[in-house]
C-alpha cells in the first residue's frame, strides 16, 4: 500500500512540475511559486493573470435536472439573469434538423430558470412526446442585454417524472473521407457508451466517454451509405457519400470559407463568440449546391481566450451551427490567429504580453485545437529539431498533429498549414519573450510541405493541388500591416530562445512560394483568410512583390497561380487598400462570401456566392 501511495505521490508531483515548467523557447517569463509564472520586462514582473470566466460550457448548459413538470436549470451565479427560449427537435420530419421554439419563453433569475413540459402538449407536441414518453429538446441562454450565449439540447423520456438522457450536444461532423472510410465524431453531454451502425455493422465502445471518435471502413467507393447513431435509448439517423477512387477524374464541387467570428449586427450574428447567422447560410449553400467536402480555414470563433472552458464554449457555439450539415457533408478545418488559447502578462501598455499557452501538451493552441476536430494524422510532429531547438533531449514547441496535414479526393489534393504556429500575439510588440509571429511559416513545416509537394508531383492520380492557411502571402485589405508582408518591413520573424529566425518574413514568404510555384506543376491555387473580404489575385513573376527598398535578392517565378482570399465568413469587414501588387488583384468585394471549386478532370471553375442574398459575386475558370 505504502509503494502505491508512494507511485501515486511520485506521479502527482510529475504532473505539478511539468506544470511550472516554462518551454525554453521562451524568454524572460519564469515560475514564481504561488504567485504563478510572470515575464520580465525592463526589469519588472507583471504576472500571469489567469482569470477563470462564467462563460463556459459546463455553466451554460445549464446543469439541467427532470422534475414532475419538466425541467431546472442551474447555471451556477446567482447574479446571472437573462432569457431561456426552447423547442422541440423533430429528427424524423427533415434533414438539417433545427429547433422550433416554443412562444413563451422563460426568464432566468438569480442563475436559475425552469421548463414546464406540460405547457407543450396537445396541439405544441410536434414529436409526439406525450404518446412516445421521450423527446429533444433544445434551449438557448440570452443574457439581460440580448446576446445569445449558447444553444444546447437534451434528450428526454417521461415515465413518473422527466429525466435527462445521455444527448449527443455536438455533431456528429464527418471527416478524413476516402473511398473507403469516414471518421464521425461528436460530443455527448456524459461519460456515456455509445455505438454506431452503418453498412450491416455496429461498432461498439469500450469505454464511457464524452468526446466519441468512430472509423467507419470497409465501404465501396462512389456510394452512399445510411449511418445511425445510438446515444442511450435514441437512435440518430444521417447519410454520407464516400469518395470515388482516386484519379477517376469525376465531377464535383468542394467549398471554402474562413474567418466566422462574431460579426457586427447582434441576434445570430454573435453567438458568443461566432458569427452563426452567416456561418449558418454559407454551411447550407454548400450542402444545397452538393459540395462533397467543404474546407474552412481559421479564425472559427472570436478565440484570444486565457481560459480553455471559454474557448470550448466558442467552438461549442461553431460547432452546433455546422452541426446540422457536417452530419452529411464532410468538413476540415485549419487554425487562425483568433483560435489562440494564450497566456495574459498586463504589461503597462494598452495591450501586455501575450503568448501561446503552456504546458504546450495540455494547454497550447495546438492542442485545443486538436481536441475540438478529427484530422488526418499525417502531418509533422512539431518544430522539435530544427537547427533552432533550444534542447535536442525534449520536446519544446506545440504539436503540428491535426492543425498540419493533407487529405485527397479524387484528383485533387489538399495541404492544410498553420500560419499561427507557436503565436505569440504581442511579439510585434515586445520580443522580449520570444514566440511565434503572426504569419510565419517555420522551416521544419516548409521541409515537410516540400516532401508532400514532391509525393503528389509523383503522383499520377493527383491532377491538382490547392493549398490553404489563414495569413495571406499578399494581403489587399485589413492586415497589410502583417501576414506575409509587414508593411514591407523584412525585419519581422519568429523568435526561438531569444533568437531571431535567420529569415525575415517576406525572405520566408519567397521561400514559401518557391516551394509551391517553382517545384510545384500542381498547385493551383492558395486558399486565405484573416482579411475579412473575398478577392483573388494573380501571383506571377511581373507583379511587384517587394518593398522599393530591398536589396535581398528576388524570387524569379517560372509560372503563375492564384490566391483566393475568402474571409468573409462573417467577420468584421475590411476594406481594400492600395498594394504593390492591386494591378493584379480583382473580384474584391466585402460582402459576404462561399467559393465553390467545380472539379472536372483537368478543368476548375470558380463560382463566388454570397450566402444571404444567393447573388453571385463572379465566376471565372481556375484552368
Amino acid at each position: 500500500m505504502k509503494k502505491i501511495v508512494s507511485i501515486i505521490f511520485v506521479l502527482a508531483s510529475s504532473v505539478i512540475l511539468a506544470q511550472q515548467i516554462v518551454p525554453s523557447v521562451y524568454t524572460n517569463i519564469k515560475f514564481m511559486g504561488k504567485q504563478g509564472f510572470a515575464v520580465n520586462i525592463n526589469d519588472e514582473y507583471y504576472f500571469d493573470r489567469n482569470e477563470a470566466s462564467f462563460y463556459n460550457l459546463p455553466n451554460l448548459m445549464g446543469n439541467p435536472i427532470g422534475t414532475n413538470e419538466g425541467f431546472d436549470f442551474d447555471f451556477n451565479d446567482k447574479e446571472f439573469s437573462g432569457t431561456m427560449y426552447f423547442g422541440f427537435l423533430n429528427y424524423d420530419d427533415y434533414k438539417y434538423i433545427h429547433p422550433v421554439y416554443f412562444k413563451k419563453p422563460v426568464n432566468i433569475h438569480e442563475g436559475k430558470a425552469s421548463i414546464n413540459m406540460l405547457r407543450m402538449r396537445g396541439k405544441y407536441d410536434m414529436i409526439d412526446w406525450e404518446k412516445k414518453g421521450r423527446g429533444d429538446l433544445a434551449y438557448r441562454i440570452i443574457d439581460v442585454n440580448g446576446k445569445i450565449l449558447y444553444d444546447g439540447k437534451i434528450a428526454f423520456k417521461k415515465s413518473s417524472a422527466f429525466e435527462v438522457l445521455p444527448t449527443i450536444i455536438e455533431g456528429p461532423i464527418l471527416s478524413i473521407l476516402t473511398d473507403s472510410s469516414v471518421v464521425a465524431s461528436y460530443t455527448t453531454n456524459f461519460d456515456v457508451l455509445t455505438s454506431l451502425s452503418y453498412n450491416g455493422k455496429t461498432v461498439k465502445e469500450l469505454k464511457p466517454e464524452q468526446k466519441h471518435e468512430i472509423n467507419l471502413t470497409g465501404l465501396e467507393d462512389n456510394t452512399e451509405y445510411q449511418y445511425s447513431i445510438t446515444c442511450s435509448d435514441n437512435i440518430y439517423k444521417f447519410s454520407f457519400k464516400t469518395a470515388p477512387i482516386r484519379g477517376s477524374r469525376s465531377k464535383f464541387t468542394f467549398a471554402y470559407a474562413s474567418d466566422s467570428r462574431s460579426g457586427a449586427g447582434g441576434g445570430e450574428r454573435n453567438i458568443l463568440g461566432t458569427n452563426a447567422y452567416i456561418v449558418k447560410k454559407s454551411v447550407a449553400l454548400a450542402s444545397q449546391q452538393n459540395a462533397v467536402f467543404m474546407q474552412f480555414t481559421g479564425d472559427l470563433v472570436n478565440g484570444y481566450s486565457e481560459n480553455m472552458q471559454l474557448e470550448e464554449l466558442q467552438f461549442a457555439n461553431y460547432k452546433a451551427v455546422i452541426s446540422p450539415f457536417a452530419s452529411y457533408m464532410p468538413m476540415y478545418f485549419g487554425m487562425g490567429n483568433h483560435e489562440v488559447l494564450e497566456r495574459y502578462f498586463p504589461v503597462k501598455g494598452e495591450y501586455g504580453v501575450h503568448v501561446d499557452r503552456f504546458p504546450f501538451d495540455t494547454q497550447s493552441m495546438e492542442a485545443s485545437f486538436a481536441n475540438q476536430f478529427s484530422h488526418p494524422l499525417n502531418g509533422p510532429d512539431s518544430e522539435d529539431g530544427e537547427s533552432y531547438d533550444p534542447d535536442p533531449d525534449k520536446q519544446d514547441f506545440p504539436t503540428y498533429k491535426e492543425n498540419v496535414y493533407y487529405y485527397t479526393y479524387d484528383n485533387i489534393a489538399v495541404v492544410v498549414l498553420n500560419s499561427e504556429y507557436l503565436y505569440s500575439p504581442s511579439l510585434r510588440d515586445v520580443p522580449e519573450t520570444s514566440g511565434g509571429l503572426h504569419g510565419y511559416l517555420m522551416d521544419g513545416q516548409l521541409k515537410w510541405l516540400k516532401k508532400v509537394l514532391n509525393l503528389f508531383e509523383k503522383d499520377l492520380k493527383i491532377d491538382h493541388i490547392f493549398i490553404t492557411e489563414h495569413t495571406p502571402p499578399f494581403p489587399n485589405g485589413g492586415h497589410t500591416h502583417d501576414a506575409m508582408w509587414y508593411g514591407g518591413d523584412n525585419k519581422y520573424r519568429t523568435i526561438i530562445a531569444g533568437k531571431p529566425m535567420k529569415r525575415g518574413v517576406i525572405e520566408q514568404r519567397d521561400q514559401y512560394l518557391d516551394l509551391i510555384i517553382n517545384k510545384s506543376s500542381k498547385v493551383r491555387a492558395v486558399l486565405t483568410g484573416d482579411e475579412h473580404n473575398y478577392c483573388k489575385t494573380k501571383i506571377s513573376d511581373s507583379m511587384n512583390r517587394y518593398p522599393e527598398n530591398w536589396t535581398l535578392d528576388k524570387l524569379k517565378l517560372n509560372r503563375s497561380i492564384f490566391q483566393i482570399n475568402n474571409g468573409a465568413c462573417g467577420a468584421p469587414y475590411y476594406a481594400q487598400e492600395q498594394m504593390p501588387w492591386s494591378d493584379y488583384t480583382s473580384g474584391f468585394s466585402t460582402q459576404n462570401a462561399l467559393v465553390l471549386f467545380d472539379i472536372d478532370g483537368d478543368n476548375i471553375h470558380v463560382r463566388v456566392l454570397n450566402p444571404d442574398t444567393l447573388e453571385e459575386i463572379e465566376s471565372y475558370d481556375l484552368r
